[in-house]
C-alpha cells in the first residue's frame, strides 16, 4: 500500500469545516473508514507533517469529548 495524498478524496467525501476568516489552519489528523476489496472494513489515518504525537493525541481525546457531549464555543456564550 503506497501514501496518497487525500485532499481530493476528502472533498469528493464533502467534508467541510466551519472557519472564521483569518483562521490559520496548522495541523490535521485524518481517520478514514474504508471498505476493502474482499468487502472488509478498516480504519486508516493520516496526519500533517508537523503533528507531533502529544497534539495528535489531544486531538483525538478533544474530537471524542465534543462527540460525546457536544460543543459550545465560548464566544458563542456572551
Amino acid at each position: 500500500m503506497a501514501d496518497q495524498k487525500v485532499g481530493e478524496l476528502l472533498d469528493a467525501l464533502g467534508l467541510v469545516v466551519d472557519l472564521d476568516e483569518g483562521d490559520m489552519p496548522v495541523d490535521a489528523h485524518v481517520l478514514i473508514k474504508v471498505v476493502k476489496a474482499d468487502g472488509t472494513v478498516s480504519l486508516v489515518k493520516g496526519a500533517s507533517e508537523s503533528l507531533d504525537w502529544i497534539t495528535a493525541l489531544g486531538m483525538l481525546t478533544a474530537a471524542q469529548h465534543i462527540e460525546n457531549n457536544g460543543y459550545v464555543d465560548s464566544s458563542d456564550e456572551e
